[in-house]
């Protein structure tokens, strides 16, 4: 980045006020464009060697193609996982592909409210209430000093979501490729038959696609909670449907969804939207959905726009 310039796709406002008050504290010139990165827009990149994305851009071997033709070196992703982009086209074409990482409290505290949620019944609570019904409901809530939850993925969020789990009182087992300490550190299959509420923390690769399958999701206890705030493909999730249909589960919290690209973040109303699935899901009045907007605060938002600045300088060996 020798001119300090850095090109941003996909930045909404928000997003777009951050780099515009951040950027100059690092001498970094952001030219800035709502549109997802594209063949058509690949211009806007030219004389920066470093751009950012989005997490829902897809970066196909075209698109790819075209920004190396542009002098593109660095390619920086506004997220933790980078699954939509064809890494290792990316590296044949001379182009680094890096993620940022920013405060995991977001996505933390977000999937604690969600666990909260399950476990008190909340969606029927509320939907009673918009009605008028001030019934107590048929069954009680559980307390989270109660449930022994199981964390797959002990990462920077995964620790975090442990953390808070403690403060609660809840047992709590985790699940990771590598070792863990302070926790009682499981086998996956362990984990899911003692757990009576299962969260999500890992990344997607190709051997967490469907971490949670069929045969997985069958071992878990009958009447446990499965949330999930990492990616929409490590459950399948028609297999989910199936649990929470049969009883075999007790309840779902989906932050994120297979199929959600082209429907979250965007306004459908007055439209009909050809989304079995998520219809299915949303028939169930112990499931959540929510839009993939755990990570939506106010501090990961900056951090993230930092960090991103940072990881583009740190690339092109300039001290920030």
């Amino acid at each position: 980045m020798a001119s300090r310039g850095i090109s941003v796709y996909g930045c909404g406002p928000d997003e777009a006020a951050s780099f515009r008050a951040i950027a100059p504290r690092f001498g970094v010139v952001p030219t800035i464009t709502d549109e997802a990165v594209s063949v058509s827009n690949v211009d806007l990149a030219r004389g920066n060697r470093c751009i950012s994305v989005g997490h829902k851009a897809r970066l196909a071997p075209p698109v790819l193609r075209e920004l190396s033709r542009a002098g593109v070196a660095y390619v920086s992703t506004r997220s933790a996982g980078y699954d939509h982009i064809d890494v290792d086209f990316a590296r044949s074409v001379g182009i680094t592909v890096g993620n940022v990482a920013y405060s995991p409290d977001s996505v933390a505290d977000y999937t604690l409210m969600l666990l909260l949620m399950l476990a008190r019944d909340t969606r029927s609570v509320l939907r009673r209430a918009d009605a008028h019904d001030f019934r107590l409901g048929a069954a009680r809530g559980r307390d989270l000093r109660d449930l022994t939850v199981g964390v797959v993925g002990t990462g920077r969020i995964g620790t975090a979501v442990v953390a808070r789990l403690r403060g609660f009182g809840s047992r709590v087992l985790t699940h990771d490729r590598g070792p863990a300490t302070g926790t009682e550190h499981v086998p996956l299959d362990d984990l899911l038959r003692e757990s009576d509420a299962v969260t999500l923390h890992t990344p997607l690769t190709p051997e967490t696609h469907h971490l949670l399958d069929r045969g997985r999701l069958a071992r878990m206890k009958r009447g446990a909670f499965v949330v999930n705030t990492g990616r929409g493909a490590l459950l399948d999730t028609a297999a989910l449907a199936d649990a929470l249909e049969s009883g075999a589960l007790g309840g779902a919290a989906l932050d994120v969804l297979e199929g959600e690209d082209g429907v979250f973040y965007a306004d459908h109303r007055g439209s009909r939207l050809e989304f079995p699935l998520l219809a299915r899901l949303q028939r169930l009045p112990n499931v959540i959905v929510t839009p993939h907007t755990a990570f939506y605060t106010e501090r990961a938002l900056d951090d993230t726009v930092e960090n991103t600045i940072l990881t583009c300088l740190a690339f092109e060996g300039i001290s920030a």
